[in-house]
């Protein structure tokens, strides 16, 4: 039987790294992606050259029509999943709270938590053995910033990944019958564009150097714990939240 892998937020860093990794581990993947459609494309292409198939879907995760439209073209198109690494997110640039807006803290909870909760819920509809799935893994993607409250900037996508921790370990406990396994991965200064998108360019290399390991991480790094944790290699895991940030 196929593996088959769906990916949020695949055009990039952390997602795209992962799906990479799938594609040499022997998964069909399905990446998504929000607006970059080439980049998004190029993990395609590396998931094909490795042999395996690979489909493009657009869609605004805080969306729950985009949401459906996502799974519903990945069962057409690739068939039943069986591994979901709900990875999708934002951040916004660094603000502290008295100056920040409402319309930055919705949209960061419409996509990091509302988000994830949608795919979640669309990933178990098919995986369930109560719903007539074979069972399957999820993935959450949470930060490091869950654990020290990003403070002085970031305290909506803390808080946002905090949600996540919770959410993790609940929904672990909620299908843990039903032949699912929920886990999370919380990664720290990891070298992505998002940093950029915090208007913090120079982030990663001022930060890197005061990580317990002296560096700062590669997606490739996280990727592996993802994978590891939608392995049968992880068969007794689940409601784990795994941090991979050099001990930050």
């Amino acid at each position: 039987m196929s593996k088959i892998l769906l990916v949020t937020g695949a055009s990039r860093g952390i997602g795209a790294a992962t799906a990479r990794l799938a594609a040499d581990q022997g998964y069909d993947v399905c990446v998504n992606y929000a607006r970059k459609a080439d980049e998004a494309e190029a993990v395609a292409d590396y998931v094909r050259a490795k042999g395996q198939r690979a489909i493009t879907v657009q869609g605004d995760v805080s969306q729950e029509d985009d949401v459906v439209r996502l799974f519903q073209t990945a069962d057409a198109e690739l068939g039943r999943l069986s591994a979901f690494f709900n990875n999708a997110g934002v951040v916004d640039i660094a603000t502290r709270l008295e100056d920040m807006s409402r319309e930055s803290v919705e949209r960061m909870m419409a996509i990091n938590i509302t988000g994830s909760f949608l795919c979640a819920r669309e990933a178990v509809r098919r995986m369930s053995t109560k719903h007539g799935g074979p069972g399957g893994a999820i993935v959450n993607m949470s930060s490091a910033a869950a654990r020290l409250g990003g403070p002085n900037g970031l305290l909506h996508y803390a808080a946002s990944k905090g949600a996540i921790d919770t959410f993790t370990r609940g929904l672990a406990e909620e299908v843990g019958g039903e032949g699912i396994r929920v886990n999370a991965v919380r990664p720290g200064i990891i070298e992505t564009d998002i940093h950029d998108d915090m208007g913090q360019t120079g982030r990663v290399e001022k930060l890197g150097p005061t990580v317990p390991m002296g560096r700062s991480g590669a997606p490739e790094e996280v990727a592996e714990v993802v994978m590891w944790l939608l392995s049968d290699s992880a068969s007794y895991c689940t409601g784990t939240i795994v941090d991979v940030s050099g001990g930050r």
